[in-house]
């Protein structure tokens, strides 16, 4: 099989599209002989801002000369965006012989899609000879596959309202879960500020050096084109991120805490070229039509949405149009809320045939009636707003398209093709 033969096999192998447990992954990966990935391992998890503080992670440790491995997800365009060595895309001959072990190991243990992808990842990372391997959590932590590996350094980026179903109804539940991925007496760095309680009696249960943002290490703008990273006994004086969401500098932040705690051999250079070169699409990334910025985010929660909301807040004055697509489990009016205040055209567009978690767009209008996103236009999907949108766009118009990784993945193949 070749491998969009093999993606479709295998989210046929389990009844659920997700099925939380460490059972069925550890089960075939002892089968597989799969050890540690890499000489030194760096878990990352949270509700937002995981893909940016991989990102910055892997750019970092690259500059400073280390094979680096990194498993993300999802994917926008291509599942090999989920596995980069060195800095490139596993192709599909690696992508394909690492399922064929898999499927190999697994027997009659059913897999879930994620399962089989983390397996592969891991199988691939381990005959790299990385020296580095930095592992983006799916969801949640403490019952995610990833969690089958035992990380030299845990990261929890931001603990928010999201995957409800699975993780739980508040932030001390979820943090509860998040916080599954801490190790005794190995360093657990935290993104945020105020972390929620749970996240902190695990560490202090466990042993686990917890090392917090805004107490442990600090972020402080310089001037228009610095920042300060910061903690006791020293400081790094580094270029802005060239991701342009304002969470970026906390999530580069985290990455450079991340590191020092694993690695003290790392130059200052290193950390200033790393944050300076990393890129990540989908991240507030911007295009230009007719005159008009187009600008494509996965934001899909309401934590997500406020920073988007505040990014908007500090941009010059100009016409701004918000294409908004979400799946159906999301917190849609949360969402939208977040814009409240704002001076904006909304469009919503339908996902229905994308995932089977989408919606199309007349369920989507009818969750949020009452609200002004919910008496904007109305598109079948997301190819079919830009039309409406850039059709009659103006020099100096801004369009925000944003809701989730399938929203952005719509927009970004009519962006590249030419319409």
């Amino acid at each position: 099989m070749n491998l969009s033969e093999w993606l479709a096999y295998i989210e046929r192998q389990h009844p659920k599209s997700i099925e939380m447990g460490l059972e069925r992954a550890r089960t075939v990966a002892e089968r597989m002989r799969i050890g540690k990935p890499a000489a030194q391992v760096i878990t990352v998890g949270g509700t937002n801002g995981k893909g940016s503080t991989v990102a910055f992670i892997e750019a970092i440790a690259r500059e400073a000369g280390r094979k680096v491995g990194a498993y993300t997800s999802p994917h926008l365009l291509r599942y090999n965006e989920r596995v980069r060595i060195d800095g490139a895309d596993a192709g599909d001959e690696r992508l394909v012989e690492a399922f064929e072990a898999v499927e190999a190991a697994r027997s009659d243990t059913p897999l879930t899609y994620f399962e089989y992808g983390t397996l592969a990842a891991l199988w691939l990372f381990e005959r790299a000879r990385l020296d580095l391997a930095v592992l983006e959590v799916g969801l949640g932590g403490r019952l995610d596959a990833v969690n089958i590996v035992d990380p030299d350094v845990a990261v929890i980026t931001t603990v928010d309202i999201d995957h409800t179903d699975w993780l739980g109804a508040d932030r001390e539940s979820i943090g509860a879960e998040k916080a599954g991925i801490a190790r005794p007496w190995k360093p657990l760095v935290l993104g945020e500020i105020d972390s929620p309680s749970s996240v902190l009696r695990r560490a202090y249960a466990i042993g686990a050096n917890a090392l917090r943002r805004g107490s442990d290490f600090f972020d402080e703008p310089v001037d228009a084109s610095h920042w300060r990273w910061r903690e006791v006994g020293g400081e790094l004086l580094l270029p802005h991120p060239p991701l342009a969401a304002p969470a970026q500098r906390a999530n580069a932040a985290t990455a450079i805490a991340a590191l020092r705690a694993l690695d003290g051999d790392i130059a200052p250079e290193a950390y200033a070229s790393g944050v300076a070169g990393a890129r990540l699409p989908g991240r507030l990334q911007r295009f230009v039509r007719d005159g008009a910025e187009v600008y494509v985010d996965v934001g899909h929660n309401p934590q997500a949405a406020r920073e988007l909301a505040a990014w908007l807040r500090a941009q010059p004055a100009a016409p701004t149009a918000l294409v908004y697509a979400a799946l159906a489990d999301k917190d849609a009016a949360g969402v939208v809320a977040a814009f409240d205040g704002l001076d904006v055209d909304w469009h919503l567009a339908g996902l229905e045939p994308q995932s089977p978690r989408g919606q199309d767009v007349e369920t989507l209008r009818a969750r949020l009636a009452g609200s002004a996103a919910g008496q904007g236009d109305a598109h079948v999907d997301v190819a079919h707003a830009l039309d409406a949108v850039l059709s009659r766009a103006q020099a100096g118009m801004r369009v925000l398209v944003f809701g989730s990784f399938h929203t952005v993945a719509e927009a970004l193949a009519w962006l590249h093709s030419g319409r």
